[in-house]
């Protein structure tokens, strides 16, 4: 038996067929790429949420000498958004990142420890958390649920709870 998924993503041609929440979004996670402390990989990532209250959570990449410990701009800002605001719903995220040298931003993808983060808390509030990146040319993408970036989930059932 072959057993297929599909991956659901909007397509956008420029940021101006977006939503107005998802342009506030996108400028606030572009600028927020220059607060990332990245000084060994000169990749800056930054990231905004929206929660359902209509906050709005940044987050930015954290390097370390030692890379393991460092931390991806969504996890920070997810995480934040956990201690800051525990009841909150997270409707909406942006992930921007370009190279410190140069101010155009570029294509990038959740790493899998993020997906893997952003699933949890998607499962958690028990309602799909929408993501937007930027696509190759000038296409902006968004999902609508984590569960299409991350299919075959670790979560509490492969815990056997």
């Amino acid at each position: 038996m072959i057993k297929k998924w599909e991956l659901q993503i909007e397509a956008h041609q420029n940021l101006q067929t977006l939503s107005a929440d998802w342009q506030k979004l996108w400028e606030i996670a572009s600028k927020t790429c220059e607060k990332a402390y990245a000084p060994y990989s000169n990749f800056w990532v930054g990231v905004a949420i929206l929660l359902e209250n209509n906050e709005i959570i940044e987050g930015v990449n954290q390097e370390n000498a030692a890379y393991p410990s460092g931390l991806c701009a969504e996890r920070v800002a997810l995480f934040s958004a956990g201690i800051l605001f525990p009841n909150q719903t997270i409707k909406m995220m942006a992930i921007a990142a370009r190279r410190a040298e140069n101010p155009q931003i570029i294509p990038v993808t959740p790493c899998g420890a993020c997906r893997q983060v952003m699933i949890e808390f998607e499962n958690k509030q028990k309602t799909p958390l929408q993501v937007l990146f930027k696509g190759t040319e000038n296409e902006y993408y968004i999902i609508e649920t984590v569960s299409d970036l991350l299919p075959l989930q670790f979560n509490s059932t492969s815990l056997g709870i």
